[in-house]
C-alpha cells in the first residue's frame, strides 16, 4: 500500500491507498495536528497507533510519498519512514514528473501541496478549473482548459485572520468561528462571528470573481470551482461560486504524483 502524507503548517493529513486493484482505493485517512517539535519516536509511535486502531500494520506499507511545506519536520519524517516503516520516502520536490506545465515565473516556488491539488483537480474535473484550498493560508489555484497551471493567489486563512484580530484588540475575547444565524448580530459574540464568517465569504468570492473575469472567454467555458482543506465544508455552502467540495484532493494528487514517478525511482526498503 501507498502512504501519502500532506504536511501543512497546522495539520498533517495521511492517506493509505491500495494500488493493486483496477482502481486505486483509499483504505484509510486521518487528519492530525502538525507538531514541529516532536521527535522521531513520538511521530513513529503516533503513526503506529493510528494504523493499529484501523487493524493495520506499518509492514503493509510498501511506498511513501510526502508533500511538506514545513521544512523543519522533513528530516524527522524521513527518519520516521526509515525507522518505523523501513522505507525511503519520496518527497514532492523540483524535478519531479508532474504532467502539468507550470506557467509561472519560478516553478520551484510553488508549494508541494499546491502542485498536488492542481494535478488532482485537473485529473478529476478537467479544465478550466479553480481550486480553493482552505488551510493556514487560503490558496487559489487556476488551471487552464489544456491542463496548464496559470497561477493563483494566497490570502491569510480564516483562523489566521481571527488570531490577528483577537491578539491586537484587547477587549475582544476569542469566539468559536462558525456561521452565525444572521448577519446583523445583537451581541459582541455574534458581531465577531458575522464579521469573520461573512467577511471571509466576501474575500473568497471576491477573488474568485476577479479570477473568472481575468480568464475571460479564452478558456471556452466557465471554470469549475473546487474547494478543499480543513475549513472547506464550513465556508463553501455560502459561496456563490464554489461547486464542489473535495476533502481528499491533495492526497489524491500525491497518489497521482507517486504513480507518475514510481518507475524512475529505485525499489527497495531502507536499511
Amino acid at each position: 500500500m501507498l502512504l501519502a502524507l500532506d504536511v501543512g503548517n497546522t495539520n498533517t493529513t495521511l492517506g493509505l491507498y491500495r494500488l493493486d486493484g483496477e482502481k486505486p482505493e483509499l483504505a484509510a485517512h486521518w487528519r492530525v495536528t502538525t507538531h514541529r517539535a516532536q521527535t522521531v519516536d513520538e511521530y513513529g509511535v503516533f503513526f503506529v497507533n493510528l494504523f493499529e486502531m484501523h487493524g493495520m500494520a506499518p509492514s503493509q506499507v510498501s511506498d511513501i510519498i510526502i508533500a511538506s511545506v514545513v521544512p523543519p519536520v522533513d528530516s524527522t519524517l524521513r527518519q520516521v519512514c526509515e525507522t518505523y516503516f523501513h522505507i525511503e520516502p519520496m518527497f514532492v520536490e523540483p524535478g519531479m514528473k508532474t504532467g502539468m506545465t507550470l506557467l509561472i515565473d519560478n516553478p520551484t516556488e510553488l508549494g508541494a501541496d499546491r502542485i498536488a491539488d492542481c494535478i488532482a483537480a485537473f485529473e478529476r474535473y478537467g479544465g478550466p478549473c479553480i481550486v480553493v484550498d482552505f488551510g493556514t493560508a487560503t490558496k487559489f489555484e487556476v488551471i487552464s482548459a489544456r491542463g496548464e497551471y496559470l497561477g493563483g493567489a494566497i490570502a491569510p486563512g480564516l483562523g489566521l485572520s481571527a488570531d490577528a484580530l483577537f491578539n491586537r484588540a484587547a477587549r475582544l475575547s476569542r469566539v468559536d468561528i462558525k456561521r452565525p444565524a444572521k448577519v446583523i448580530g445583537t451581541n459582541t459574540v455574534e458581531h465577531l462571528q458575522s464579521g469573520l464568517y461573512f467577511g471571509y465569504i466576501g474575500l473568497v468570492d471576491g477573488i474568485i470573481e476577479r479570477i473568472i473575469a481575468e480568464l475571460g472567454e479564452e478558456q471556452g467555458k466557465p471554470p469549475r470551482v473546487i474547494a478543499s482543506g480543513g475549513l472547506a465544508r464550513m465556508i463553501a455552502p455560502d459561496s456563490r461560486y464554489i461547486q464542489e467540495i473535495d476533502d481528499l484532493l491533495t492526497l489524491d494528487g500525491l497518489r497521482i504524483l507517486f504513480e507518475r514517478n514510481r518507475s524512475a525511482r529505485p525499489r527497495g526498503r531502507a536499511h
